[in-house]
């Protein structure tokens, strides 16, 4: 044991313990099944990145059905528009987050109205008003107003259309809601009808969102440093640090010394420490490159030893792992890293490139035919999902 005051020695083995349960990784259905259940996957993580590339099956619906093996499609459109139990908002990146968070999203919200967005710098106050006395009649969609005036890109991924820019600039001063999807294409909503509310609820204060921060992390990632708590929000550091100090001096957390961090701090719950227990089970995952446990790529180097690329926008010549690589965790090691294409058309999972990394590249033998084996039948299971008609996207493949 440590003396006093001295941080608690943790190597990586236990790290990956930690984190892996933490997600909800290490055990298969954590979660259950249906509605209630992804409304819960998405309550627990704190957020589900969303993003377009539709290579495979798009990211929030491969997060979540690597924790709910039985999970479909249509549990995420009944929790987002039916139960109103998640809502879209920006984390480090467009998330679903747990409505009961609302909140702590306000700030944020009330900020973007006051100094405006650098985003949407270029929107016009007629094109919102236009927008907003539309939506008044009902939800709608970028493709229920037709009469736009085309204007020229000014960005590579922005539209056309300055009631596209409008809708969104209201969707982040939180004016509108996103009701619903199919595939990539929003319906939007005002927000107050949409959740059915007199009056919204109360702001979080800054003090309550740092707070949050925190917890967020900690409910998820089980092991945090102050980048893992603040990822892509630097301005955020101090105040949380703030927080860690008061919750270390009360003892309701631990500093720990991670084997490889450097002078990087991190801290724990001490009653993840008192848990112990084994190693992740038997269990096979082929991640989103977009999934929590890897869109920290300096985390995920640091304590699985395991640095992803994603190389959609590397030039062909110049990628490694592939246009779309998948890590591929089994059991606590990531092992593999699998650039896959769904061929919807012809019904079949495509193997561009198979790369072995980690513990899988160092297998040899027995080893490494075992682990291929267990891949392989995982990847069965993961084609019938990416394959299933459900609510099929309409958008094309990027390729």
């Amino acid at each position: 044991m440590p003396r006093r005051n001295e941080p608690y020695p943790l190597s990586q083995s236990q790290a990956r313990r930690i984190w892996l349960r933490a997600q909800r990784l290490d055990t298969p259905a954590p979660f259950g099944e249906g509605p209630a259940a992804t409304a819960a996957a998405v309550e627990h993580l704190g957020y589900v990145q969303i993003d377009t590339i539709n290579v495979i099956e798009r990211c929030h619906h491969h997060i979540l059905y690597s924790r709910i093996p039985a999970y479909r499609r249509a549990d995420l459109r009944q929790a987002q528009s039916v139960d109103k139990s998640v809502f879209e908002y920006w984390t480090h990146a467009l998330s679903y987050v747990p409505s009961r968070d609302f909140r702590y999203f306000m700030p944020l919200m009330r900020e973007h109205r006051r100094e405006g967005h650098r985003w949407y710098a270029s929107v016009k106050p007629a094109d919102t008003r236009k927008v907003m006395r539309l939506i008044k009649a009902g939800p709608l969609t970028i493709r229920d107003i037709e009469d736009d005036v085309l204007t020229e890109k000014e960005h590579l991924w922005h539209s056309r259309k300055p009631s596209k820019h409008a809708l969104e600039l209201a969707f982040y001063v939180g004016a509108l809601a996103v009701s619903e999807r199919n595939g990539m294409l929003k319906t939007y909503e005002l927000m107050t009808r949409h959740f059915g509310w007199d009056k919204p609820p109360k702001a979080a204060s800054a003090t309550e969102v740092s707070a949050y921060r925190l917890d967020r992390a900690l409910r998820s990632q089980g092991l945090v440093s102050l980048d893992s708590i603040c990822h892509l929000d630097a301005p955020s550091k101090p105040a949380v640090r703030r927080i860690i100090e008061a919750r270390v001096r009360k003892k309701e957390l631990l500093p720990v010394a991670l084997d490889g961090a450097g002078r990087q701090e991190h801290w724990v719950r001490p009653e993840v420490l008192e848990a112990g227990g084994e190693g992740a089970g038997p269990i096979v995952h082929i991640l989103s490159p977009f999934d929590p446990l890897v869109i920290q790529r300096k985390r995920t180097e640091l304590i699985f030893g395991y640095g992803h690329k994603f190389e959609a926008y590397v030039p062909k010549a110049k990628r490694v792992f592939g246009y779309f690589a998948l890590p591929v965790l089994v059991d606590d090691e990531i092992v593999a890293a699998l650039d896959l294409r769904a061929d919807r058309q012809n019904r079949k999972l495509l193997m561009q490139k198979w790369n072995w990394v980690g513990h899988g590249k160092a297998a040899r033998g027995d080893g490494r035919q075992q682990l291929k084996r267990r891949i392989e039948e995982e990847l069965q299971r993961f084609e019938k999902f990416q394959l299933a008609d459900e609510n099929a996207e309409e958008s094309p493949l990027r390729t």
